[in-house]
C-alpha cells in the first residue's frame, strides 16, 4: 500500500496496488500541467486508487476527449492522469509519500521533449506512448 497527497494536504489518496513502473511523459500536455521538462507518473490500476481525504477539492481539466487531469483546488498540485479508454490511471509520482524505491522507468513522446532538455539517463525511449 501506498499513501499520497497534494502540496498543501487537502488531497490524500491511498493505492492498494504495487507501483512496477514509471513513465517520464515528455508530450507538450504533460510539460505544461506540471510546469517541467517531463512528467513522472506511477500506473496504477482504476480499482485500487483512493482518495482518502478531499474529494471535494479534487479539479477536473479535460485537456483531450479521452484524457481526464485533477488537481488539487487549492493549491494547484497535479495528481492525475486518467485516459479512459484504461483500466489504469497515472498518479503523479512526485505526489507520493511513501517511500517508492526504483522502479523499472521509462521516457515517453520523447519526439515532442523540449527542446533545452537532454535525456541522458539511458533508459528506454520512446517516440510516442508504450
Amino acid at each position: 500500500m501506498y499513501t499520497g497527497s497534494c502540496l498543501c494536504g487537502s488531497v490524500k489518496y491511498r493505492i492498494d496496488a504495487p507501483i512496477a513502473s514509471l513513465t517520464h511523459c515528455h508530450c507538450s500536455m504533460c510539460r505544461k500541467a506540471h510546469g517541467a521538462a517531463f512528467a513522472t507518473y506511477a500506473g496504477v490500476p482504476l480499482d485500487a486508487f483512493h482518495i482518502t481525504k478531499g474529494k471535494d477539492q479534487l479539479g477536473v481539466y479535460h485537456s483531450s476527449p479521452h484524457v481526464t487531469r485533477t488537481f488539487c483546488k487549492n493549491c494547484g498540485a497535479t495528481l492525475q492522469f486518467v485516459d479512459n479508454r484504461e483500466n489504469e490511471l497515472g498518479i503523479a509520482a512526485g505526489t507520493l509519500d511513501s517511500p517508492l524505491g526504483v522502479p523499472e522507468q521509462s521516457h515517453i513522446y520523447v519526439d515532442s521533449k523540449a527542446a533545452w532538455y537532454e535525456i541522458r539517463d539511458g533508459l528506454p525511449q520512446h517516440r510516442g506512448d508504450l
